[in-house]
């Protein structure tokens, strides 16, 4: 699947006048189909087996109210199960990402004309804001069982119980800490930095391989 977010980056090289040139639905068309190309190849990188895992962009790590117990635990000979507790929380972030493209291409057939312009016309990453800002209650509450579930399944609510068990202060940070919605919190994290990042590297590629639909929307034709 080829990357196709050339939309925001060639709009650049248009002429204002180009675009006016074409009617509003072709410009919706185009940039709703560079979208969910392009989404579709976040999705896809973020959740594969080691999306998140391999990834130090997105990787997730301990909470910060839990890395210096984790660290304590190390010292004592207990680093193996402060590892498992890292993989389970990026396994289930791997399970739920999946879910996110029927999610962009909702927002996608909501778009407006006017939503379309702001993204064509803004910043470097006006694409990625605007699924954030339409997306993001959806994703939570479809993320939030799979990664219980997810959780659950590799055995990290166990993990997380026994590292606050076995870690000085442990108890007290567990009545305050929802590892369930750290773990939601973290994947949209990485899952909108894979579009940011999909979406700065076609910005910066205008010569991008696309569609012929594409090249006479974005291309100025």
């Amino acid at each position: 699947m080829r990357t196709c977010l050339l939309s925001i980056i060639s709009v650049v090289c248009c002429s204002a006048i180009a675009l006016c040139q074409l009617s509003d639905e072709k410009i919706i068309s185009g940039l709703k189909e560079a979208l969910e190309v392009s989404t579709a190849k976040a999705v896809a990188q973020a959740g594969k087996h080691d999306g998140f895992m391999k990834n130090d962009a997105i990787r997730i790590l301990l909470p910060q109210k839990l890395q210096a117990l984790g660290k304590g635990m190390r010292m004592l000979g207990m680093g193996e199960q402060v590892d498992d507790l890292e993989i389970g929380m990026n396994r289930a972030a791997e399970h739920a990402t999946p879910q996110a493209k029927q999610i962009f291409l909702t927002a996608l057939r909501k778009m407006s004309f006017q939503d379309a312009r702001r993204i064509l016309t803004g910043n470097d990453t006006a694409a990625t804001d605007y699924f954030r800002a339409v997306s993001s209650d959806d994703l939570t509450t479809a993320f939030t069982p799979i990664v219980h579930r997810s959780l659950e399944r590799v055995g990290v609510v166990q993990q997380y119980d026994h590292v606050i068990k076995n870690a000085p202060g442990g108890s007290a940070i567990a009545n305050e800490f929802d590892l369930d919605k750290y773990v939601v919190e973290k994947t949209l994290d990485g899952l909108f930095y894979m579009c940011s990042a999909e979406e700065a590297k076609i910005r910066r590629n205008p010569a991008a391989q696309t569609t012929e639909l594409l090249k006479e929307v974005f291309g100025g034709k």
